[in-house]
């Protein structure tokens, strides 16, 4: 998820100048990427397939258990549909570049088909999206350390601070300094430790199903209707990294003939692990099973706490990953956010307290994550690449194959927007009473 950035857009002014009112468009074009791995001129297969998978590889894989308990074993069709429909949408991104070799970024595809209006969505929806990871990754690390320290409480005069929102307070303090550095390099590669985590929080969590008495037992449902919402949000949440493919596409040595295999590597490994994620924490913990399945290990158990802590240390890297394009934008509306110094911390510091009160206020990571699915994921994932590639290709002009795919891809996403958010919403609404 570190790669969800925001990229200078680099369109020469001559095509600047036949979009729709150019001298009036707000300079968001000045945001920058702070994960200077992707920009790499020349980047080899293999680490174009590195820095694919790690931008693939989140948090969403701790929730695909509760995914699948949520929809039933058939869900699981779901989960590879889904990577097949956002493995297409990603090819149909670089299609839009090829259509015109000045896109450099996600925001340039948005503007070439739909001018002004087009970039601004896009950026809307990717600030959006990552602030709300950037809010789930503290109720993540709320819940996990509750679990292991259950105990704690925080007495303030009269207040008493439970342990859950004490932690998500200690853990934003921890984080803060790091949302003041401007350059990211260090934390950029700190963050790109995601591809490796996966793995070991999936081999400590086989670990302890297989050694610890834990077992693989439980049988769960075939299929359970009303939850195949949540579910469908929930797959579309791990594939929300379509924002950063143009960067990994331009990055490319061989890009013409070499990036579409990379794709087919990442979403091919990626999906293998989201499955057999689901799978193991389904089989053991059955319908039961926490929207962070980290949550349902016993924590006095070895191979529980190597899980646990590494799926409290990955966030903690990237949080300030999460929020640097959110403040550039700001930056690029405000200019004198970036001349004073002062002024940008307290953007800054602001922007963490903002997270912080989501976090206390709507304390509920399946609940979250689902929305940011359903709404965000998979409009960035599936509407804008369809929507886009439809227009700058002009394929809604003639019937065909092609353009039967695309309409059925877009109603899939449109129903899963609809009624993910709805049942997202509903959700919240429901653990807030």
């Amino acid at each position: 998820m570190a790669a969800e950035l925001l990229a200078q857009p680099l369109l020469d002014e001559g095509k600047q100048q036949q979009q729709q009112q150019p001298s009036s468009r707000p300079q968001l074009e000045r945001v920058e990427a702070c994960d200077g791995s992707y920009r790499t001129e020349g980047a080899s297969f293999f680490k174009t397939c590195f820095n694919g998978l790690n931008s693939l590889s989140g948090v969403g894989i701790m929730s695909t258990p509760y995914a699948l308990a949520s929809g039933g074993w058939l869900s699981l069709t779901l989960l590879f549909a889904v990577a097949t429909s956002t493995f297409y949408t990603g090819l149909l991104i670089r299609k839009c570049m090829d259509i015109d070799p000045d896109i450099r970024t996600y925001p340039d595809i948005g503007e070439r088909a739909f001018g002004t209006k087009g970039r601004l969505l896009v950026l809307v929806v990717m600030c959006l999206e990552l602030y709300l990871v950037a809010t789930g990754f503290l109720i993540l690390e709320g819940d996990n350390l509750h679990n292991l320290f259950p105990g704690m409480e925080l007495q303030i005069a009269d207040f008493t601070i439970g342990g859950r929102q004490c932690f998500v307070i200690i853990v934003s303090l921890i984080i803060l300094p790091t949302a003041w550095v401007d350059n990211l390099s260090i934390l950029s590669y700190i963050s790109a430790s995601g591809v490796l985590a996966s793995l070991i929080i999936i081999g400590s969590i086989t670990w302890t199903g297989a050694f610890e008495g834990i077992g693989f037992h439980q049988k769960g449902a075939l299929i359970n209707w009303s939850g195949i919402p949540t579910a469908l949000s929930l797959y579309a949440f791990c594939y929300c990294s379509h924002p950063v493919f143009p960067t990994l596409y331009t990055s490319m040595k061989n890009k013409k003939h070499q990036f579409s295999n990379v794709l087919l590597v990442c979403f091919l490994l990626c999906t293998i692990s989201y499955a057999s994620m689901a799978v193991l924490g389904y089989l053991m913990f059955g319908p039961g099973v926490q929207s962070q399945v980290t949550l349902d290990l016993p924590v006095a158990r070895v191979s529980s706490k190597v899980a646990i802590y590494t799926a409290l240390v990955n966030p903690v890297s990237k949080y300030a990953l999460m929020v640097t394009p959110i403040v550039g934008v700001v930056e690029a509306w405000f200019p004198s956010c970036r001349k004073s110094k002062p002024v940008n911390l307290l953007v800054r510091t602001a922007l963490v307290v903002s997270t912080v009160v989501v976090a206390l206020a709507v304390p509920f990571f399946g609940s979250l994550m689902s929305l940011v699915g359903a709404l965000l994921s998979v409009t960035a994932s599936i509407l804008l690449p369809c929507s886009c590639y439809l227009k700058m290709s002009g394929v809604y002009r003639r019937f065909g194959c092609e353009l039967v795919a695309l309409s059925g891809i877009v109603v899939l996403g449109v129903l899963v927007a609809v009624f993910g958010t709805y049942t997202s919403l509903v959700e919240i609404f429901r653990q807030w009473q």
